[in-house]
């Protein structure tokens, strides 16, 4: 038997009562109300599946209350009561997005069958969600996490480029996450269950980088005892990723473009040419373009491996996406140490927010991994934060220095909660979903603020 939670929400006494025996005879778990004031305190401690409220309420209507309730949790189904002649009253519920109207005087088996659709409903979309989140879960692209415009766009260029077989370039400074993306290409393709190669340009001698390239012969070079394949030849069937191609010397560029024109290898030591078949994709932190201005890559080569282009944004360029970032390696990190932390504070959000990100995504990890290390309660707070970040996000306003640190410093976080949460509003006209979104404030949390601040979110619309 489903044990679904509904909050019944009605001036009159007997009819909350009324209501509340035939649902619990349903099997259902059942609170009531018997004011839109109460009835919303209600809601924010126990978010019900369905609402059944009132229209005709005494200081707050029953619309306003289904206003509220979608504010606050737009996929909440509301019902809405009406009497005698407020038929109409509930057409314009119906437009607020109301599920259903009930009318008055209630008939127990119109109305079981009213609300046994809306938990149909309600079911359905749950249903809906976590299908959704699965697929979500399913592609997002290798743990490439974002939800921004600019990372929008890259996963779109991921869909349409991951099933051809051109060569890819993926351009982004340290840290922004190119491995993944192109894991992502390589696992959204049709070489899916073939190798994934992976060589990194960067900081390897240059015979050596030969030799992870094509493989060698025993005694081709000091230190070759024995004979070993290149990472090309075993990416054969698959795909190869060429990390930090920017890197690679001169005499290498032109060996590898041939390479890339014949799809013939030779090992070092070897007169013996081998067939190769790979899908190509290289990666660069570098202005590949500049380089080839300062003739520092081949011109033919970079034409050749840039066919799709797929540039990484800075971090400090996606900050929507740094709540999304901070809260998965949160997540991730905290299994690993063993720690019941259960989120990250709102002050502490708005630092990792306001900082520039020099490092990227690799920066951000290691701060929450710092700061998982350091907390101390069941939220990571700004102490566990470097101080590099409270430097970078300190609020603009006077410094009271009259007064003891903790209060003066007390001031500056107050007043920049203030400032930060009344631009945030303005910027998407009071509605304080989408402000929760941006701002990766949890929507009870930005309700807490809100009070604090005594700010009203309509005085933004």
């Amino acid at each position: 038997m489903n044990r679904e939670k509904i909050l019944v929400v009605d001036d009159e006494i007997d009819m909350l009562s009324s209501c509340k025996r035939l649902l619990e005879r349903a099997g259902n778990l059942v609170s009531v109300a018997d004011s839109g004031e109460a009835a919303l305190s209600v809601f924010d401690t126990e978010m019900p599946d369905l609402v059944i409220t009132d229209l005709k309420m005494p200081r707050m209507s029953g619309l306003e209350v289904l206003r509220q309730i979608k504010e606050r949790r737009p996929e909440t189904i509301v019902i809405v009561f009406t009497g005698f002649g407020t038929v109409e009253d509930a057409v314009t519920a119906m437009r607020e997005g109301a599920f259903d109207f009930i009318q008055k005087p209630l008939k127990p088996d119109e109305f079981q069958i009213v609300v046994d659709r809306a938990l149909k409903q309600r079911r359905l979309e749950v249903e809906n969600e976590a299908l959704k989140a699965q697929l979500e879960e399913r592609f997002r692209f290798n743990n490439i996490i974002g939800r921004s415009p600019a990372m929008n766009r890259v996963f779109d260029m991921i869909r349409r480029i991951a099933n051809t077989q051109a060569n890819v370039l993926i351009a982004g400074g340290s840290g922004t996450g190119k491995e993944l993306v192109a894991r992502s290409i390589h696992a959204n393709s049709r070489q899916k269950n073939r190798p994934f190669v992976p060589l990194n340009c960067g900081g390897l001698p240059e015979h050596l980088v030969e030799s992870e390239l094509f493989g060698h012969e025993k005694g081709s070079f000091t230190g070759a005892t024995t004979s070993r394949e290149g990472l090309v030849a075993h990416a054969s069937g698959g795909t190869f990723f060429l990390d930090e191609i920017g890197e690679l010397p001169m005499n290498l560029q032109v060996k590898f473009l041939r390479v890339l024109e014949e799809r013939k290898i030779r090992r070092l030591g070897s007169n013996k040419e081998t067939d190769v078949d790979f899908r190509l994709i290289s990666a660069s932190n570098q202005d590949l373009e500049q380089f080839v201005h300062e003739g520092k890559f081949r011109e033919d080569l970079y034409y050749r491996i840039n066919t799709f282009v797929i540039t990484l944004p800075a971090l400090r360029d996606r900050v929507g996406d740094v709540p999304l970032l901070a809260n998965h390696f949160l997540k991730a990190l905290v299994k690993v140490e063993g720690k019941e932390i259960q989120g990250i504070s709102p002050e502490a959000m708005t630092l990792l927010c306001q900082h520039p990100w020099p490092g990227n995504i690799r920066e951000l990890m290691h701060v929450i991994e710092r700061a998982v290390a350091l907390a101390s309660c069941d939220e990571i707070q700004p102490e566990d934060l470097p101080e590099t970040l409270g430097h970078a996000a300190r609020p603009v306003g006077e410094v009271r220095s009259d007064l003891p640190f903790k209060e003066a410093k007390q001031v500056v976080v107050e007043e920049f909660e203030c400032v930060y949460i009344e631009n945030l509003l303005k910027k998407h006209g009071g509605n304080i979903s989408k402000a929760a979104k941006e701002s990766g404030i949890d929507r009870r949390s930005l309700h807490r603020l809100l009070a604090k601040h005594k700010i009203v979110a309509s005085e933004f619309g």
